[in-house]
């Protein structure tokens, strides 16, 4: 156990792994040695920053937070917290079961965890972090919460509503970035489409991507969580004319079929999702769209899968994730709509979607073979350096495997020619 150190672990989405950044600069100021995910907790404190969106996501908090017991009892560390979406969520509960862990602060309390370890938080670096990606990319949350409501989503219940940051200080902390060595700003929020509503009376995502860009240093902005209802179609301008916009999209679109989509409460419909696709599409030439669908949410018979299914042929999305439905405690689904579906029907859903989705990955990966694409590249492997295009966020997407054939530079934009494509990654040589 090493004293004065702190180690973090985040467990979730990228969301959670920038309130983490913020906490890590607040310990780094406070004299503490830091740490983030590491290999093999050695800190006298650790603490769990969770996750609580779905089952899953909760089931492997949980198991982290017992794991980190076990640690705790055989003297590996001295003081264990535990903070973010899980512990906002069920507070009281996991109070009772879980007494080894010494605090659970809820999402937004984590500041109180220095005023108990006698430090005092410092709010003259409030906007500042320490990046944990790789210093060529970043995460930018641009806002929190959710006014949405959708049926099936917990995330209002555990965020509140929506609550943007304003513009000036999300570029003050771009400028910050840039001078860093940032080059690649990944834009995050549960609901991009609202952003700016709650301060400015308007949707001000196309204003707040617009003056990104025009910032010296930022080669990529890429843009995630969109939300498909009352969509700022201002934005499709600015992507299709700043060249350090990507042209890429993540937008959760869930489902296609009426029945289902009312049962989610999504506020629209088959026709206006189509729609709302094919401007997508024709103001912003070769964007890449990246969606989620659900299977098995209440209301979803065979015929509503397949129609699920034929609409998936017919979009060809660039990228798709899904998941199957399942209920989470205080929905509107949860409340008033009735999990009839069997586990299995879920996952044979499910795995037939995503074998569908593979195929179509594959062959607009192969779309690629014989064309030059920009790569940033993110990191050496032993045979190949592993880079990215404008079409792939980190972590999720597709990478780019480029041949040895002369040192490239971590961090660094090249030229490759694609000689070969994979369902979910392109090989290369460098130009």
């Amino acid at each position: 156990m090493i004293r004065n150190k702190v180690d973090i672990i985040t467990l979730g989405c990228s969301k959670n792994l920038v309130d983490t950044e913020h906490l890590l600069r607040q310990f780094q100021a406070s004299g503490y040695r830091i740490e983030h995910n590491p290999s093999r907790v050695n800190g006298e404190i650790v603490v769990v920053n969770t996750c609580g969106f779905i089952q899953d996501s909760q089931q492997e908090s949980i198991d982290m937070i017992l794991q980190l017991c076990e640690a705790k009892k055989r003297g590996r560390l001295k003081k264990l917290f535990v903070m973010g979406c899980l512990s906002e969520r069920f507070m009281a509960e996991l109070i009772d079961e879980i007494p080894e862990v010494d605090r659970f602060y809820g999402k937004f309390k984590w500041k109180e965890m220095l005023a108990d370890l006698g430090k005092a938080y410092n709010a003259t670096i409030a906007s500042e972090r320490v990046i944990t990606t790789p210093g060529h990319y970043t995460y930018m949350k641009i806002s929190e919460g959710c006014n949405r409501f959708c049926a099936f989503c917990a995330i209002p219940l555990i965020t509140g509503r929506h609550t943007s940051v304003p513009i000036e200080q999300l570029l003050d902390e771009t400028r910050r970035l840039v001078a860093q060595g940032v080059k690649e700003f990944n834009v995050i929020a549960q609901d991009l489409s609202s952003y700016g509503l709650d301060l400015y009376g308007k949707m001000m995502l196309p204003e707040l991507v617009d003056r990104m860009a025009a910032i010296e240093g930022v080669e990529w902005i890429r843009l995630h969580y969109a939300y498909p209802t009352q969509f700022p179609y201002e934005l499709l301008p600015v992507m299709a004319e700043r060249d350090n916009v990507c042209n890429y999209l993540d937008i959760a679109l869930q489902h296609i079929s009426n029945p289902v989509l009312t049962n989610m409460r999504r506020h629209i419909n088959r026709d206006e999702t189509i729609a709302l696709i094919e401007r997508l599409r024709r103001e912003v030439p070769g964007i890449h769209l990246r969606t989620t669908l659900m299977v098995g949410f209440p209301g979803e018979g065979e015929r509503e899968f397949e129609e699920l299914m034929d609409w998936t042929r017919e979009m060809r999305f660039e990228r798709m994730g899904a998941f199957a439905y399942s209920q989470e405690e205080g929905t509107y689904a949860a409340k008033h709509l009735a999990d009839e579906i069997p586990a299995e029907v879920k996952q044979e859903r499910l795995d037939r979607l995503m074998e569908l989705q593979e195929r179509i990955s594959l062959e607009i990966q192969r779309q690629k073979v014989g064309t030059t694409q920009r790569v940033i590249i993110d990191r050496d492997d032993d045979q190949y350096y592993i880079g990215r295009t404008q079409y792939d966020s980190p972590e999720v997407d597709p990478e780019v495997l480029i041949k040895k054939d002369r040192p490239l530079e971590i961090g660094h934009f090249y030229d490759v020619n694609i000689t070969e494509a994979l369902p979910f990654e392109l090989l290369a040589t460098p130009v």
